[in-house]
């Protein structure tokens, strides 16, 4: 039996500027995205906060989804959080070029009381201090996934690696994990994260795909083949949301449903990065992940 998955984060309007077009205001925020990739498995529980200024029609996209919004605040105070972002030729750098936080700079999450015993917790990249407070008010020994950013490991990072010492998994990319840990060779990276504390961790590396690096070994999986490419914002909040999203549908957290979860995660980001905002990831359907997902394992596989 699927259990619901509990999801912390933002939700947020973003400006996208690439080498191909430009997207203004449109839905974005990491919680938006991992609950709408972690829907297609079960019922993602959103907690974040809004503002003024936000459209009831992307509600509705929510709850199209089965999203339960009891968790989201509409604060009438100010407006959403707001992010300007532009990526290089190449998508591989992107900078921040403005960051609004509005009512988000005051956000302290409160977890609805029903809330509280759900097996599985997605933690977005919000700061550490408030990660760690929604692991305050749960109740129960939940798995935990939570994604981090370069600037909380630039400004927070004593909090940060005391919050990591309570994930099931860390999720981070590639350049954030050697920053974090000093060492730029994946592998060693990987060793040094899962000495910090979590039990797991996974590192993602864009086009190369992801390592998850376990107590009872290493797994990897290839990046999906995407020709496509449109915008790559949201896609670390997909693979995660979409991960934890397959675990909690089966209940199971062993090392054979992890790989399992790994080539659903890569399958779903590569929808993601297809188009502006969550549109093709809201908008795909389950059978596109599933081709996608048996197409990884086809070329994964080797024949005798």
């Amino acid at each position: 039996m699927s259990s619901p998955v509990l999801i912390v984060g933002s939700v947020a309007y973003d400006n996208i500027i690439t080498p191909f077009s430009t997207g203004k205001n449109i839905l974005g925020g990491s919680a938006s995205y991992g609950c709408l990739a972690c829907s297609y498995f079960t019922v993602p529980q959103l907690v974040g906060v809004v503002g003024n200024d936000f459209d009831p029609a992307h509600l509705e996209r929510f709850e199209k989804r089965g999203v339960d919004l009891e968790g989201l605040k509409i604060d009438p105070t100010g407006k959403s959080f707001f992010w300007t972002g532009e990526y290089s030729e190449d998508f591989r750098t992107r900078k921040t070029l403005e960051i609004q936080l509005n009512v988000f700079e005051t956000f302290k999450p409160v977890i609805p009381d029903n809330y509280k015993k759900s097996r599985f917790v997605m933690l977005g990249n919000i700061a550490p201090e408030l990660q760690g407070h929604v692991l305050d008010q749960m109740e129960g020994s939940p798995f935990v996934i939570a994604n981090t950013i370069d600037l909380w490991i630039n400004l927070k990072k004593r909090i940060l690696l005391d919050l990591i010492k309570r994930l099931s998994l860390l999720v981070i990319n590639g350049e954030e994990a050697a920053q974090l840990t000093g060492d730029h060779n994946i592998v060693e990276a990987g060793r040094k994260l899962m000495e910090m504390g979590p039990e797991m961790a996974i590192i993602t590396r864009g086009e190369a795909g992801a390592i998850l690096f376990h107590p009872e070994g290493l797994f990897v999986v290839p990046a999906y083949p995407v020709v496509d490419l449109r915008d790559p914002t949201g896609a670390g909040d997909t693979f995660a949301g979409s991960f934890i999203g397959y675990l909690a549908s089966v209940s199971r957290t062993d090392l054979d449903s992890l790989k399992k979860a790994l080539f659903y995660a890569t399958a779903t980001a590569s929808l993601t990065v297809e188009a502006f905002s969550c549109d093709r990831l809201e908008t795909a359907g389950r059978e596109a992940m599933e081709k996608r997902v048996a197409e990884l394992l086809r070329i994964t596989q080797l024949k005798a």
